[in-house]
């Protein structure tokens, strides 16, 4: 057996034990990362923690301390608040909202991690105080970021454009760009239809006052929990009442009323003054600066930690530790996976075949399923030019293939993996993280069986460029 292949059994293994012992995937993927390692790839421990994400980490941690911060102070609910009077009160406006801020963002230049660390907190915010099923918001979000991370100006759509010029391959961008804002605003079109999109309609506008969790929503400890989305049983049900993890969970029921009702309850004290600060800061420094969004992010806390001590003492164990045990040990194995040549081996096994659109497919799902786990822009740059071969024959548009490749090696970083998808798993409040994470993992499974082929479909087998 070879080792590349042994590497990628070794990772089913993990997600089986994972699956059915309820053992931290992350842990394991440590353990199986220095086992592989070590005893297959030869690695040395600097050669195995050369895939540690440690940017990821701080990205992870940094943001979800501010905006635990921002919870406990009462800054998330003064913008949840604000969101509302924005729409008049109509809250199945909110996720669309959530999808173009992010896309804007991303279009105007910001990172997609960067984009997604800024909205997701505030928006799955927002799902928990009404009710929205987070898998709802967490995909309007993600989606919206991939949906202008295309543009002309941005940081995707620039390097694939530099790459598709540096190998001299037909090239369009008004066209990577419309692709990837067409495909990812069909598709969160459907997860709004699936996921409770035309019952938040159907309540037309909400009271602010909603937001105040109903007597015996309270959960042992005094939390509260809007459910996960899961609707019932799980999957990708809409938000409502859902059990898992620490007993029933029920959603507030909004009611009917003015779209202009005053904001019950959130005064606009000096923690919130600063921390709503911090947040345009955060904002300012990563878009304006092209600053780290996790250190600044962490930055930004530590100031707000100083000056309101007791507060800090709170949102520091709102981190959310296993969340980034999880994702940094499954990325580790993958780097590891990297530093063997797994992937590469599986990319040139591909492009070796002689049949260009059945290579064109396979080259489409693995830069989804690998970029489900890894670096979106990384497997973009090493597939393209894999498919330069049998792109040089004629068969196949360099065009369509090219955006078929960008939308494939994005549009999943819904998946809990992702940087993107870990950003909207740990930044979700009140909710059972096990669960929710278990609805973005089948989520992010369906986006990677369904959405390869169906841009194959579209885009390379017409045949455009």
């Amino acid at each position: 057996m070879s080792p590349e292949l042994l590497s990628v059994l070794v990772l089913a293994v993990v997600f089986v034990i994972a699956t059915t012992r309820s053992v931290n995937m992350g842990a394991l993927a440590f353990a199986a990362a220095f086992g592989v390692g070590t005893l297959v790839a030869d690695l040395d421990a600097d050669g195995v923690f050369a895939g540690f994400p440690g940017d990821l980490f701080v990205v992870l941690v940094g943001v979800t301390y501010l905006f635990a911060l921002a919870r406990a102070n009462g800054t998330t609910d003064w913008l949840v608040h604000a969101a509302v009077r924005m729409v008049r009160g109509r809250v199945a406006l909110i996720p669309w909202v959530m999808f173009a801020l992010t896309g804007a963002l991303t279009a105007i230049g910001a990172v997609s991690p960067a984009a997604v660390a800024i909205v997701a907190p505030i928006a799955l915010s927002f799902a928990a105080r009404y009710g929205i099923s987070p898998l709802l918001m967490g995909a309007m979000v993600v989606h919206g970021a991939q949906a202008g991370g295309f543009s002309p100006i941005s940081i995707y759509g620039s390097i694939v454009n530099g790459i598709v010029e540096r190998e001299k391959l037909p090239g369009s961008e008004i066209t990577l760009f419309l692709a990837s804002l067409l495909a990812n605003l069909v598709i969160a079109a459907v997860v709004f239809a699936v996921c409770g999109g035309p019952k938040l309609w159907r309540q037309g506008t909400v009271a602010e006052t909603a937001a105040s969790p109903a007597k015996g929503d309270e959960e042992p400890g005094g939390s509260t929990d809007s459910g996960t989305g899961g609707g019932g049983t799980g999957g990708l049900g809409t938000a409502g009442t859902g059990t898992g993890g620490g007993g029933t969970r029920t959603a507030p029921a909004p009611t009917t009323t003015r779209a202009d009702a005053p904001a019950a309850g959130v005064p606009l004290t000096a923690p919130v003054i600063a921390t709503l600060v911090c947040l345009v800061a955060l904002v300012v420094a990563v878009l304006g600066f092209d600053l780290d969004a996790g250190l600044t992010a962490i930055t930004l806390a530590v100031v707000l930690s100083t000056v309101w001590p007791d507060v800090s003492r709170r949102a520091v164990t709102e981190i959310a530790w296993p969340t980034v045990l999880l994702i940094c040990g499954v990325l580790t194995y993958v780097g590891v996976l990297d530093e063997m040549g797994t992937i590469t081996w599986a990319g040139e096994g591909v492009g070796g075949i002689g049949v260009p659109l059945l290579a064109a497919v396979l080259l489409c799902y693995i830069g989804a399923i690998v970029s489900a786990f890894a670096s979106s822009v990384g497997i973009m740059g090493a597939l393209i030019p894999l498919a330069v071969p049998f792109l040089a024959q004629g068969e196949i548009g360099a065009v369509g293939m090219v955006a078929a490749l960008a939308v494939s090696a994005t549009v999943v970083d819904v998946s809990p993996f992702s940087t993107n998808g870990a950003l909207v798993l740990a930044a979700a409040p009140d909710v059972d993280r096990e669960r929710f994470f278990r609805q973005l993992m089948a989520y992010g499974g369906i986006v990677v069986a369904a959405v390869p082929a169906v841009v194959w479909l579209v885009m390379v087998v017409p045949g455009w460029g």
